[in-house]
């Protein structure tokens, strides 16, 4: 079999596949093997039918050789994509040009192919992540939890702070409802914490005892009520002495310097993972914004919001749930799911072209012994030989796409090592400290 390609316009290629005569008699000897199985003919047991008893069965071999030709295609089309490498995204058109009755068999398939795209600004990404380093104040915040616990309310006759203790009143009435009022007398908020309904927090500072709050906020989903607030005192938390005897009396702990060192080491800990956590993702992201939406096809798009949205229904069904029952959980509607799986998939779509881009922009094409490499790994995780996996992928035509996933694995790392990683505040991140392995003591 030889298969050549020319290139089409708006990211088609045509590849014509010429299948030599010897070729196609194997495929017709397969084709009746599979047909002798199938069908009954009296005389004969199935499968044990003569292939020129059969010919006569089904109509001659120009028959058999239909069928053979309508089996076969789809292998003598993935070894042509394999053999020449193309990256398809869509289903072929196939046309047979020559050999329907004898000889070589001679098609064409035209299809649209992963486009091409370039990057520039590769080497001067800035990636925002969340900050590893932990601050003094954020100490003192946290130990002032710790004193919190033993601090006693005082009265105050000041405008309202964030963190206020406020005794109130409450009245809530729903708008256009039949649902009678909620009353409820001295109810202890806490200014900051959000629990009456939004807006609150925000309308309620610089009040004082004495003064009414009224505003409209939800009530829950799609209801809206209006909150009367009287509020009546307002006090402040006043937290212990810090000193070595209160932190051995209350903590685990033997002084103020062991503790604040232990809650040091532990928030350092806790934000170092989550920034390494979040590296990837905002890599990726900060990748594929290099990629305009323009030149995503939708065909990529389509397919890969299918995908989710089969793997979205296999998940409800291990939960023994069904897509309306989602649906009505999460407040939404099919359509609104939909546009949400699109998103997703365009960004998807997006972080694949991007990495695939890189590869070419960097060089990082990866070697036959790579090749061979990762194949063996992947062939040990799916208890295959490494033989048998790279027969598979040239049987199924998916030759270009292993060799693209090792690619676009070396560019993951080449992102990692070379894009500036900054914190929300803009201010660069030390790469040292996303190397450290938490496993390890982080005082040295």
């Amino acid at each position: 079999m030889r298969a050549t390609t020319t290139t089409l316009e708006n990211n088609r290629v045509k590849i014509v596949v010429e299948v030599d005569e010897p070729e196609m008699d194997q495929a017709i000897d397969t084709a009746a093997t599979k047909l002798s199985k199938q069908v009954t003919i009296k005389g004969f047991r199935k499968g044990k039918v003569p292939k020129n008893v059969l010919m006569a069965h089904i109509g001659g071999p120009t028959a058999l050789r239909s069928e053979a030709i309508r089996d076969a295609i789809p292998d003598f089309y993935a070894h042509a994509v394999a053999d020449t490498m193309i990256d398809p995204i869509s289903q072929p058109d196939i046309n047979i040009t020559a050999g329907e009755e004898e000889g070589e068999l001679v098609f064409e398939a035209d299809v649209e192919v992963r486009p091409e795209v370039y990057l520039s600004g590769q080497n001067e990404l800035r990636v925002t992540i969340p900050s590893p380093v932990v601050t003094d104040q954020e100490v003192n915040a946290q130990i002032d939890r710790f004193r919190e616990t033993d601090a006693t309310l005082q009265d105050v006759d000041r405008p309202i702070v964030t963190g206020d203790l406020v005794t109130m009143d409450v009245h809530v009435q729903q708008i256009a409802t039949d649902e009678d009022p909620l009353d409820m007398s001295d109810f202890m908020y806490t200014v900051g914490s959000g629990t009456i309904t939004s807006g609150v927090d925000e309308l309620i500072l610089g009040m004082k005892a004495g003064e009414e709050l009224k505003l409209n906020g939800s009530a829950g989903p799609g209801v809206v009520a209006t909150y009367e607030l009287n509020l009546k005192k307002v006090q402040e938390r006043e937290l212990p002495e810090l000193s070595d005897e209160w932190v051995q009396e209350n903590t685990e702990w033997q002084s103020d310097a062991e503790m604040r060192d232990a809650i040091l080491d532990q928030m350092r800990r806790m934000r170092i993972v989550e920034a390494q956590m979040s590296q990837r993702d905002a890599v990726l992201v900060a990748l594929s914004d290099l990629v305009s939406e323009d030149v995503v096809p939708d065909a990529l798009v389509q397919d890969e919001t299918n995908s989710r949205l089969h793997d979205l229904g296999h998940r409800l069904e291990q939960q023994k749930l069904n897509l309306e029952t989602f649906l009505q959980v999460t407040n939404q509607s099919s359509d609104q799911l939909l546009e949400t799986l699109r998103a997703d998939a365009v960004r998807a779509v997006r972080v694949d072209l991007a990495l695939r881009a890189l590869v070419r922009a960097e060089d990082l094409e990866p070697t036959d012994e790579e090749i061979d490499q990762e194949l063996e790994t992947t062939a040990a995780s799916m208890n295959v030989t490494p033989e048998l996996l790279r027969t598979n992928l040239r049987d199924t035509g998916r030759v270009i796409t292993f060799r693209a996933e090792v690619g676009k694995m070396k560019a993951s790392r080449w992102l990692t090592e070379n894009v500036t990683y900054v914190d929300p505040e803009g201010v660069e991140i030390d790469r040292a400290l996303l190397q450290t392995d938490q496993s390890e003591d982080l005082d040295a």
